[in-house]
């Protein structure tokens, strides 16, 4: 099985981000924030699957997978402890669940898949919450992508 990647484009434009992706040869970008939108260009949801597209990578948004506005307030000010027990409430419902079910799917297909949010650190990203509860389902290597800043 192919490792799974996760990449964050805080501080790095989008050409960086596609670059990092391309040469993790990523099949399946899995975009796993709550609002698929941003106020950095290329980004949002449309402009970024259509650049994925452009590369040949598929392109699937898990909102479920999202972090709930309380989770993503407590991040925006540091607040870890708030962010992981918010975020720990929200893994355990059955619409994460669900979605959490549609991610290992992706994953046993076979597709070199990676995880998109917006945090650059992926220890102070949900995306490591998410990678924890795929390691309790599959044994799988996983590896952070890092693209460089702009």
């Amino acid at each position: 099985m192919p490792p799974l990647f996760t990449i964050g484009y805080e501080k790095s434009r989008p050409d960086a981000v596609l670059h990092e992706l391309e040469q993790a040869k990523v099949d399946l970008l899995v975009d796993t924030r709550a609002v698929a939108a941003s106020r950095r260009p290329g980004f949002s949801k449309r402009a970024l699957s259509a650049a994925l597209d452009d590369a040949g990578i598929a392109y699937v948004h898990l909102q479920k997978l999202g972090t709930p506005a309380e989770g993503r307030s407590a991040a925006r000010s540091g607040d870890l402890a708030t962010l992981w027990r918010v975020y720990d409430e929200h893994i355990a419902t059955a619409d994460a669940q669900a979605a959490l079910d549609e991610l290992i799917a992706l994953i046993k297909s076979g597709k070199r898949v990676a995880l998109l949010c917006y945090c650059r650190d992926p220890n102070s990203c949900h995306r490591s919450r998410i990678v924890v509860n795929v390691k309790k389902r599959l044994r799988i290597k996983v590896e952070n992508l890092i693209p460089p800043l702009f």
